[in-house]
């Protein structure tokens, strides 16, 4: 019975190593610049809008990324314009996921067209901090002073194997609040996806 408790306990100190708890709804959020498919560099303060951001983890192989990669785009193009763009992270490690390499990202990036950054989490620091556990998991971001306060944290919608039986769309209700003023409802929800493909320790 010892043994049996020193495993788990081993075990539950391990998986805490991978990801803190992470944001709450109205934290500030830590800034971060990683590598974009383009080869550049890109901070988030340079690719954030006027107003904030939509930052999504998420990577290539996941079903669940795939599955909501064209409401991705969606967000994009409805919201980027009035100052909440997304901002894609891949926090995966590639020796367990090959599919999820930095070069597969560019490809997968060319094949879908995005309209958006997506960065390399090379470290799996950023999503380590921001307590992301899921691809894809989102936080959206608002301006506030000389950073950003963490507004929304979840999933895009409530169906993600059929866009056409989407009931409540998280994100756009989370952005209508606080393109009005309000705060964001609903705050939180839960990710759906892949569980994050972290490193060895």
């Amino acid at each position: 019975m010892k043994t049996i408790w020193t495993l788990l306990l081993t075990l539950a100190v391990v998986l805490s190593s991978y990801a803190g708890d992470g944001y709450k709804v109205g934290d500030k959020a830590r800034s971060f610049t990683l590598k974009n498919v383009d080869g550049k560099m890109l901070s988030l303060e340079a690719a954030a809008g006027a107003k904030g951001a939509i930052v999504v983890f998420t990577c290539n192989h996941c079903p669940f990324s795939k599955l909501y990669e064209d409401r991705i785009l969606a967000l994009q193009a409805q919201y980027g314009p009035k100052g909440y763009p997304v901002i894609a992270i891949n926090p995966n490690d590639p020796k367990k996921q090959p599919e999820d390499a930095y070069p597969e990202m560019q490809v997968r990036a060319k094949e879908k067209g995005f309209t958006f950054p997506y960065l390399w989490d090379e470290t799996q620091q950023i999503a380590k901090a921001y307590g992301a556990a899921r691809t894809p998991h989102v936080y959206v971001l608002t301006r506030q002073g000389d950073g950003f306060a963490v507004s929304y944290i979840g999933a895009i919608d409530d169906n993600a194997n059929e866009p056409s039986g989407v009931k409540t769309k998280y994100v756009e209700q989370a952005i209508g609040n606080l393109l009005a003023g309000k705060p964001a409802e609903p705050a939180s929800t839960k990710a759906i996806g892949c569980t994050i493909k972290w490193r060895e320790i």
